[in-house]
């Protein structure tokens, strides 16, 4: 991780003095979006000649987007829709028919972690546990917990809530024994972190059925199940184990120019191996699906025009 945690400055002198500059914005420190963003923000200087700086911060960025306070935004597939449309946790809040998509990464591999010598065997001993709630900061990760207590049949109202800011601190409340259990994206440098801390870390399996996936898919439109086999960079997970997962995908606003982001769209494209490098989760990127459609957000033009010379969309 020294790699990502070098980045940001070193990038500021990456690229020459007359380079475009861009930013990506993603959630705190530590966090698997930032982590992911630092990759491809190196992959920007080094194929687009951009000079990309990331900026992590508390929440989800898309305010900041859209506005033109950021350009490029690391986010999940639901939670743009939900942001684009003004639904989910956006109600309200009205529709942002400014966002537009750049494309599809990786997948978010997301679970529940419990401590390694934990009675909690599976999502449905949560009840009755201290569970991480609130998130003002962050409001899709509580969306996403609750999610996973669907599978099994709980809700919030099942377990003890304790309230944190956004998903970094869920994580201190579980090493500081505050929380039975974390939520993190596999792959994160908090789960290695936990990992060290506790003592080792056990992954909770979600329950495959027609059934809870309908449940999930309501709470999260476009999510899928899939199986994750024990590799050596995925700490809690000792056999092959079925996770809840979703699209990363990165959105930008309308109005930035389509240059910058066809240079983006195709540096992104081009540098599996220099990605999966610096944060070897990109191991799952597959280029080819990154003009995969996202729900009620139009492609930008620039990225459009990229897809179409490479085949990927007509």
């Amino acid at each position: 991780m020294k790699k990502l945690a070098a980045f940001a400055f070193a990038s500021l002198f990456a690229a020459t003095a007359a380079a475009q500059s861009v930013s990506i914005i993603t959630t705190p420190v530590g966090s698997f979006s930032n982590s992911a963003g630092a990759a491809m923000a190196k992959a920007l200087v080094d194929k687009a000649k951009l000079r990309a700086v990331v900026q992590a911060q508390a929440s989800t960025g898309f305010e900041e987007t859209v506005s033109g306070q950021a350009d490029f935004n690391v986010s999940n597939s639901f939670d743009a829709t939900f942001f684009a449309t003004g639904t989910g946790e956006y109600e309200g809040r009205g529709a942002h028919k400014n966002l537009r998509y750049v494309g599809a990464l990786i997948p978010y591999r997301v679970a529940m972690h419990v401590r390694a010598d934990s009675d909690i065997k599976r999502i449905a001993d949560l009840k009755g546990k201290r569970v991480s709630s609130g998130f003002q900061s962050q409001k899709t990760i509580g969306r996403i917990i609750e999610a996973y207590l669907g599978t099994a049949g709980l809700s919030y109202d099942d377990v003890q809530k304790v309230p944190t800011p956004n998903v970094v601190r869920q994580a201190d409340d579980f090493m500081s024994n505050k929380t039975d259990v974390m939520f993190f994206a596999l792959g994160s440098a908090a789960i290695k972190q936990a990992n060290a801390s506790v003592g080792g870390v056990r992954v909770l399996e979600v329950e495959d059925s027609p059934e809870v996936l309908t449940r999930l898919q309501k709470a999260l439109p476009g999510a899928y199940i899939l199986t994750v086999n024990p590799a050596p960079n995925i700490e809690g997970i000792s056999k092959p184990t079925k996770l809840v997962a979703f699209d990363m995908v990165m959105v930008v606003r309308a109005e930035l120019g389509d240059d910058i982001v066809y240079k983006t769209a195709k540096a992104l494209y081009e540098s599996k191996p220099e990605l999966q490098a610096t944060f070897p989760p990109f191991g799952l990127f597959n280029p080819k699906n990154m003009a995969k459609p996202l729900q009620s957000v139009p492609m930008h033009p620039g990225a459009a025009k990229f897809y179409k010379e490479v085949g990927l969309i007509k």
